[in-house]
């Protein structure tokens, strides 16, 4: 006899219960949404948590010295052009004119 809709969930969460899963929830952008459905593509793999399930062990066992790099943010550089640095001075000294203006 087949099983009913509430003891196939009392046999799921048994189960998760008993191989300690627990669901991680990530949200995502539209770029990291489009990087990942490319990366199952490109392994050929068909759910997301496998995919994010694999790149974890595997950047896991590059250890510290091969994880690291990978997991460090890229970092923006910011250079201010000098005709922006003119105007940002003037505006700083007419601000500074205006506030002593005040007094």
């Amino acid at each position: 006899m087949a099983m009913d809709q509430a003891e196939r969930d009392r046999r799921r969460r048994e189960k998760s219960a008993k191989l300690q899963e627990e669901d991680l929830r990530l949200k995502v952008r539209p770029g990291t949404k489009q990087a990942l459905l490319e990366l199952m593509e490109w392994a050929g793999i068909e759910e997301q948590g496998e995919a994010m399930t694999l790149m974890i062990h595997h950047l896991h066992g590059l250890g510290p010295g091969g994880a690291l790099p990978l997991l460090t943010p890229p970092r923006h550089e910011i250079t201010v052009s000098p005709a922006v640095a003119r105007k940002l001075q003037l505006a700083y000294q007419r601000e500074a004119m205006r506030i002593g203006s005040d007094d």
